[in-house]
């Protein structure tokens, strides 16, 4: 029988935990620092981000796409700096919804999830089959300005019921499942 007790993560001695972020969005640094906060309320969390790469379109058009630019960012951000936990988070689209794949990495382990997924309208998915990208899309059919940075299109199609950063913290919580039960992993 495998012993399924709780064993929670433990920082081993350390009260500070460096957090980096693969991006300079403030939705997404905004997301990886409530989820850390709210999952670690114990532990100072220091989180920076830094713009990198995808090394993919910036609208990436599909499901592995998508997660192709999440796993370069994570790999060019461990490259970049030294932290505690890397992060990469990736939106794409998937058919006639849009996504994010969420990477967390620690001490060589590999913790991710899918966020939830939304419909877009058509008018939206013609200008995406354009070339364009998304958060520019919304800014203009909707009237906002650099959505992808507040609410993105999550806040906007759910009229501010939700938000991008929000979405984000409880995939990005999914995405902790192997740190938050080491014995499982």
């Amino acid at each position: 029988m495998i012993n399924s007790q709780f064993v929670p993560l433990t920082p081993a001695g350390k009260d500070r935990w460096q957090i980096a972020v693969a991006s300079a969005n403030p939705a997404k640094i905004d997301a990886v620092r409530q989820c850390f906060h709210t999952n670690f309320p114990e532990l100072t969390i220091t989180v920076s981000g830094i713009a990198l790469s995808s090394g993919v379109a910036d609208q990436p058009v599909s499901n592995d796409e998508t997660l192709l630019g999440a796993e370069n960012r994570l790999k060019a951000l461990k490259q970049q700096t030294s932290a505690d936990f890397y992060v990469a988070i990736e939106a794409g689209l998937d058919g006639d919804m849009t996504f994010a794949w969420m990477l967390i990495e620690h001490k060589g382990i590999l913790g991710k999830a899918r966020s939830a997924s939304l419909m877009l309208p058509p008018a939206v998915l013609q200008a995406l089959a354009q070339g364009q990208e998304l958060g520019d899309v919304m800014d203009q059919l909707f009237g906002t300005q650099n959505i992808k940075q507040a609410g993105g299109a999550i806040g906007v199609l759910t009229q501010n019921r939700l938000s991008r950063s929000g979405v984000y913290q409880q995939a990005l919580t999914l995405a902790l499942i192997p740190f938050l039960n080491p014995q499982w992993f």
